[in-house]
C-alpha cells in the first residue's frame, strides 16, 4: 500500500447547510469535523469526490 499515492485532504469550510450530495462526499472522504485532515489514496473515484467539493476543501500531496 506504501506505493500508491496519497492526498491529504483537510475540511476548512462547515458542512452546516451544504447539499445533501456534498455531505456524503465529504463523508465518503471520511472528513467529519471542521479542520480534520484525512490522508486519502488517490483514486479517481476520490478525485471525483474532492473535486465535487473542493470549495470546502483544502488538498495537499501527501
Amino acid at each position: 500500500m506504501s506505493d500508491k499515492k496519497k492526498i491529504n485532504v483537510t475540511l476548512v469550510k462547515s458542512l452546516i447547510g451544504r447539499l445533501p450530495a456534498h455531505k456524503a462526499c465529504a463523508n465518503g472522504l471520511g472528513l467529519r469535523k471542521m479542520h480534520q485532515t484525512v490522508s486519502v489514496i488517490d483514486t479517481p473515484e476520490n478525485r471525483g469526490m474532492i473535486n465535487k467539493i473542493s470549495y470546502l476543501l483544502k488538498v495537499e500531496e501527501a
